[in-house]
């Protein structure tokens, strides 16, 4: 599932095709596609037409499309294979199209969203105060966002009575971080997986989220992890940062600082990459 850096790339991509632009016409493929706005297809898209593109917004795994003055935003979720592409108008459908958006202007664009597994969707929401749809104002702020608090943060996860890379993806404490990042992070951190968070001192919490953050910021700068085709940017176009990890998907590879073979374990009905000598397991 696409986590921050994949995401945020594909936020820029809209932010720049189609910010600003005012919806002509919205077409449901397949109702699955907005299974989330109760109302229905039609409803849906009725309500979208005749309104502007605001600012595209985001908010850890999630981005949304504020409706001009309406105070309402369609959020988007790209789920294990959602893609939201800008493709030229005319261009043939692509197999799995679900929903087609196009613009009341001369540029000749127009936006698709695309979902093989139709995990993601779309739905329309009222926005809170802060302009954030209400489905997701739980959600905590993000390591890349300008407000996100470090002290808090430190401190929540210093309380919390689990382990650590289960706070990690507690999108409550800290929003955007996946399964590949949070073992991305540890890596670097040189932290287990199951290290109590309570045993973390202040600086090593304090280190942990830097490496979170530095982590994907590397990512993000090549167009973020794709393991397949099912990530794509706007323009369709796959990231590489899978040739940077150094934790995750390397299972019996040498680890890149010691040269220990990196393992593999069941975890979450996920797995977990860590190196056994770098990152050794807490006692019991």
């Amino acid at each position: 599932m696409p986590e921050l850096p994949e995401v945020e790339v594909v936020r820029r991509g809209l932010q720049r095709w189609i910010s600003g632009r005012t919806i002509a016409e919205v077409r449901v493929l397949h109702p699955r596609a907005v299974r989330r706005h109760p109302a229905g297809a039609e409803d849906f898209a009725a309500r979208l037409n005749g309104h502007s593109v605001g600012i595209v917004r985001r908010r850890g795994k999630y981005l949304w499309l504020p409706l001009g003055a309406t105070g309402t935003s369609v959020l988007g979720h790209l789920g294990m294979s959602g893609q939201l592409l800008v493709q030229p108008e005319g261009t043939a459908d692509e197999r799995h199209l679900r929903v087609r958006v196009r613009f009341d202007d001369t540029i000749g664009t127009e936006l698709r969203f695309v979902d093989q597994r139709t995990f993601g969707g779309l739905s329309l929401h009222e926005n809170t105060p802060d302009g954030i749809p209400d489905v997701i104002a739980h959600i905590a702020r993000d390591p890349l966002d300008p407000a996100f608090d470090d002290a808090a943060f430190i401190t929540a996860l210093r309380l919390r009575r689990t382990t650590v890379k289960r706070a990690l993806l507690d999108q409550t404490l800290i929003s955007g971080v996946g399964n590949i990042y949070a073992d991305e992070a540890l890596w670097r951190a040189k932290l287990h997986y199951e290290r109590p968070t309570a045993s973390l001192t202040r600086p090593r919490a304090a280190e942990l989220l830097q490496h979170a953050r530095d982590v994907m910021n590397a990512a993000l700068a090549e167009g973020g992890t794709s393991f397949d085709s099912l990530y794509v940017n706007v323009n369709g176009e796959s990231g590489y940062f899978d040739r940077s990890l150094d934790a995750y998907g390397r299972e019996d590879e040498p680890c890149r600082r010691c040269g220990t073979p990196i393992r593999r374990r069941p975890w979450m009905n996920r797995s977990s990459y860590f190196c056994p000598r770098c990152q050794r397991p807490p006692k019991a």
